[in-house]
């Protein structure tokens, strides 16, 4: 066999096992998505006011936090793929559990279990790719992540649809007597099984196995990623990252030995994991129909609407898989940033025009519902294009090895808890300063992400994970 030929094996056996640990990111889009066509089942089965579905709506959230925080503690004791792999049976636990729940109080437990499993996801799926792939396309392979979660978001709706409209409401009976919204959570079960099965055809991080002394292990996994002389020159290269300070990583590790304070690089960590989500994003995922109502549109408008942003957004992440280790990450995020500060800026100022009906409703009248439109649809795509798919990446690579846990477990705290903050306040805001104000608050922190980017982010492009610096 010639070495074009060996290497291109290579190359298709890691294409093949990152694709499996994407599939951690559709269930991450999955199980965010589901909800928002069983919110008439919730309220109908439980009995329960707006705020109590509300609470019962967000509070996978709160697990996402403790989910992405505890996994990347974990994964660093046992595994990246063997947190994942639990990860998947709570996927299971929690999508069946949310379907035969016949309260509140026993929703909320399982949807809690499905947000852990969803948070160590969304940490450990671009972090083990990053530690699987070569430097020179392992921005691309992280970023199919992000098309993941999307498609999975996407199914969710769908799935929901079809489901729905079989059983004529989504509160009717549908198989087996069972109302057609518990069926919506069950749908979850069949990918989340062939997860888990498909975990177990692919190996450990070979970094994580040096960090725990498996040296033999890792090197035999190096190999197959990338062949004998590659495994031996590799570990040689994660040896001597870890040289000067070997031991079992713990979360202290993010404090500077010199100084005793927060390192730089965590702080850009949790720069850009909240930032992220203080652009306002997953306004238009969680209240997306709801909000375009609210401005005018009719509901089949809204839907459609929807369905649109999900395909722009694909496409987006599409030109960011081909381009992200060609230009860079700081470059597309500076990218990004501009976008969408401006575009949130023309929706703010469509806004600020809208007329007030006597019932307290918005309607955007003449040129600026098209503007609205239009600028939230460009929005979507800058954000899915840079901030979207970039920031996992970044928190997947750029912590040195020795510290890669403990700065991803801080970081997806600080981007799920950042995420719930935002959901939860959303309607609140609007109450007390209308959408215009809402949209004004996202225009600025996508103005602060300009600065940030500029004055914090360095590039990781092509830097060999042994060579990031901390």
């Amino acid at each position: 066999m010639n070495a074009a030929s060996e290497g291109s094996q290579h190359t298709f056996y890691i294409i093949i096992i990152c694709c499996i640990a994407t599939i951690g990111g559709f269930l991450f889009g999955f199980d965010s998505g589901v909800i928002n066509g069983t919110v008439d089942g919730l309220q109908t089965a439980f009995n329960s006011d707006s705020v109590g579905t509300g609470f019962n709506v967000a509070s996978m959230l709160l697990g996402c936090a403790a989910g992405a925080f505890f996994a990347g503690r974990l994964a660093d004791r046992f595994g990246r793929r063997g947190i994942l792999r639990w990860a998947a049976v709570c996927f299971i636990i929690s999508a069946w559990g949310s379907g035969v729940a016949e309260g509140s109080v026993e929703f909320v437990v399982f949807r809690v279990l499905g947000g852990l499993a969803v948070g160590a996801a969304s940490v450990l799926a671009p972090a083990y790719i990053s530690e699987v792939a070569p430097a020179r396309y392992r921005g691309a392979l992280a970023t199919v992540q992000q098309i993941a979660i999307i498609s999975g978001l996407f199914i969710a709706f769908v799935s929901n649809y079809f489901v729905a409209k079989a059983a004529g409401a989504s509160t009717n009976e549908f198989w087996l007597g069972f109302e057609a919204w518990r069926w919506m959570f069950w749908v979850e079960i069949l990918p989340a099984t062939i997860f888990l099965f498909a975990l177990f055809l692919i190996p450990e991080s070979p970094r994580y196995l040096v960090l725990s002394r498996h040296r033999d292990r890792a090197v035999d996994v190096l190999t197959k990623l990338g062949g004998a002389d590659f495994a031996r020159a590799k570990a040689e290269e994660i040896d001597a990252s870890l040289a000067a300070d070997h031991h079992r990583p713990k979360l202290s590790d993010l404090l500077d030995a010199k100084t005793g304070r927060i390192r730089k690089l965590v702080w850009v960590g949790i720069g850009l994991a909240t930032l992220q989500q203080l652009v306002g994003i997953n306004i238009v995922f969680y209240y997306g129909a709801v909000l375009w109502q609210s401005v005018g549109f009719a509901e089949s408008d809204a839907l459609l609407i929807n369905v649109l942003s999900g395909g722009l957004s694909i496409a987006a992440v599409t030109v960011t898989v081909l381009l992200i280790d060609r230009i860079g990450r700081r470059p597309i995020l500076l990218t990004g940033s501009i976008g969408m500060a401006v575009t949130l800026a023309v929706v703010t100022y469509a806004f600020v025009n809208a007329t007030v009906d006597s019932d307290g409703s918005l309607t955007l009248e003449g040129i600026y519902g098209p503007m609205a439109l239009i600028a939230a649809n460009a929005y979507v795509m800058f954000f899915n294009f840079s901030w979207g798919p970039v920031m996992w990446v970044m928190l997947g690579e750029m912590f040195p090895n020795q510290i890669r846990g403990a700065g991803l477990a801080v970081s997806g705290l600080a981007q799920w808890g950042s995420n719930f903050a935002i959901t939860i306040t959303f309607l609140a805001m609007v109450s007390v300063i209308g959408l215009a104000g809402a949209y004004g608050f996202y225009t600025i922190c996508a103005v602060l992400s300009i600065v940030f980017v500029i004055k914090m982010v360095h590039e990781t492009r092509g830097i060999e994970l042994e060579d990031m610096q901390g």
